[in-house]
């Protein structure tokens, strides 16, 4: 029997494929039809059950899952199912960032998420890497090329853009602008995980967890130890395939 867990987000869709251990992945861009993309990605297979996960999940009530599940919940079962001692998930998406505390069995205890505006999202760091001219993928390395970071004020992305713009206009270091940018994210996400107490193990999940600079900066401002799975992005998928499994 084959268990599926379907994952769509704002900016990609994550398909698992359970079948007593994982069996496969695939993570694709969602474009502008996302439903086509999901349709056209589970084409021709079989599955004993599937679930849906994520920004567009309930597209996926359209003939091709069963059922959905929040991405809190989702997130919640991946990562444990990844890292048994989880207690704490972390998940920068493209349109919200949630944190998730775990209770010792596992469970869900107590959740904080950010989905009314782009600060602290993959959205927000898309953004700021167009402002920069470069591919979001080398918005990280470049900040962590920086000596210094350069003070973001606002996080709404807007008036972000417009800051950036005159700070390169004044001739700042675009590498220590990059770094500002990642240092206003990262505040506003740990302060986030601050209010839940987190407590260790603490996994960076979601496509934000690809980003290093992130990653190190999270790290250092909740003073712990940030796990990041081999494929972050497919924690919420599995989560939700496991769910499927029951």
């Amino acid at each position: 029997m084959t268990y599926a867990g379907l994952d769509i987000g704002s900016r990609t869709i994550v398909l698992v494929e359970l079948d007593g251990e994982i069996k496969d992945f695939r993570v694709i861009d969602a474009g502008p039809n996302p439903l086509q993309r999901c349709q056209a990605l589970v084409a021709g297979k079989a599955y004993t059950r599937l679930v849906a996960t994520g920004y567009g999940r309930r597209l996926a009530l359209n003939g091709l899952a069963q059922d959905t599940v929040s991405e809190i919940k989702a997130y919640a079962v991946g990562a444990r199912y990844l890292y048994p001692d989880c207690h704490t998930v972390i998940d920068v998406g493209g349109q919200d960032c949630k944190v998730t505390r775990l209770a010792d069995i596992g469970d869900v205890q107590r959740f904080e998420m950010n989905d009314r505006c782009a600060a602290g999202t993959g959205a927000f760091l898309e953004a700021m890497a167009r402002t920069l001219e470069m591919p979001i993928e080398e918005l990280g390395e470049h900040a962590l090329a920086g000596t210094g970071p350069v003070r973001i004020n606002s996080l709404c992305t807007v008036f972000a853009q417009s800051e950036v713009v005159s700070l390169i206009a004044r001739g700042a270091d675009s590498r220590d602008i990059a770094l500002g940018v990642h240092e206003a994210i990262a505040t506003r996400v740990a302060g986030m995980a601050r209010r839940l107490s987190p407590k260790e193990r603490v996994v960076f999940a979601g496509g934000g967890a690809l980003n290093r600079c992130l990653r190190q900066l999270l790290s250092q401002k909740l003073g712990l130890d940030v796990t990041v799975p081999e494929q972050p992005q497919i924690v919420g998928a599995l989560g939700a395939a496991l769910v499927a499994r029951g």
